[in-house]
């Protein structure tokens, strides 16, 4: 008897976002950098991929995401599209790269979505950056926006703080928010934002809202993958929950490994290829000797 083999899931869409949060399905996101946690991720179920300008800290050692170029940017979403099949691909616009006009803007997204295979682009800013949105989706190219603690401004804001915390601030990110979603964005990071801020802006808003250390209220929740795997080093976000300790293992796996080395027990007979009987290995010695 024949047996067909199950569908594969229904590849993720913009507009699957705002199917979602009108039944109130939750939905997941989460970073990755190249091929292998790509697939990884996608084979799990995850919605989202975010190429995140987190590859800056969690890659490259940088101190904070502002050094992280579009190059690289480039080149983590080229790997990642080749490693996700379902998932929708979003992909950072690093600093620097929507900063100086609206036209080298679109030119710097349009070779994240061309060249790199990015379905959509993340951007930080609120009302300063309403008409860089508006561009980006004239120009057919899906925009998620990120308001309340926005990394790329942590030399402005005075470090990783929590944004919103007054009544004139949450005021002003519900404002944002808003008119994010009026400008054409499809949704809306709120990172280190109140429970109750991103809850207000979570009902008032059609479009998602993906949330990161901001409350269980948003539509979609999203981490950087090495904080939730144990890949990262130093003191963890109030808000992550480490569901494994990857470093742990890997770290035992090398131990292990080097200790069979030294001891002679790797690699054994059954890992270590042999010449073809019909090879004259005492020829081969004689050769060795003359």
């Amino acid at each position: 008897m024949a047996y067909l083999k199950p569908d594969k899931p229904e590849k993720v869409y913009v507009p699957a976002l705002r199917k979602a949060k009108r039944k109130g399905k939750k939905l997941v996101c989460l970073t990755a950098y190249d091929y292998p946690t790509a697939r990884i991720v996608d084979e799990a179920g995850v919605e989202l991929i975010l190429v995140g300008d987190s590859i800056g800290n969690v890659i490259h050692g940088y101190g904070n995401t502002i050094p992280v170029t579009l190059e690289e940017i480039l080149s983590a979403t080229k790997a990642v599209k080749r490693g996700a099949e379902r998932a929708l691909i979003i992909s950072d616009l690093p600093y620097g790269t929507y900063h100086v006009n609206e036209d080298e803007t679109v030119r710097n997204a349009l070779r994240l979505m061309k060249d790199g295979g990015a379905e959509a682009v993340k951007l930080e800013g609120g009302r300063n950056r309403l008409n860089l949105v508006k561009r980006l989706v004239n120009e057919e190219i899906p925009v998620v926006a990120h308001i309340g603690l926005t990394p790329q401004s942590v030399h402005k804001l005075g470090g990783y703080r929590v944004q919103g915390k007054t009544t004139a601030t949450a005021k002003k990110l519900i404002e944002d928010a808003k008119m994010l979603e009026d400008a054409g964005a499809f949704a809306i990071v709120l990172e280190l934002v109140p429970k109750e801020v991103a809850e207000i802006i979570s009902n008032e808003l059609k479009i998602s809202t993906i949330g990161i250390g901001a409350g269980s209220a948003c539509d979609i929740q999203v981490l950087v993958l090495h904080d939730l795997v144990g890949l990262t080093f130093g003191r963890l976000p109030r808000f992550v929950r480490q569901y494994a300790d990857i470093r742990e293992f890997m770290t035992d796996a090398i131990n292990r490994w080097s200790d069979d080395v030294r001891s002679g027990d790797y690699p054994n007979e059954d890992e270590s290829y042999g010449l073809p009987e019909k090879v004259d290995i005492e020829a081969l010695k004689k050769l060795e000797n003359d």
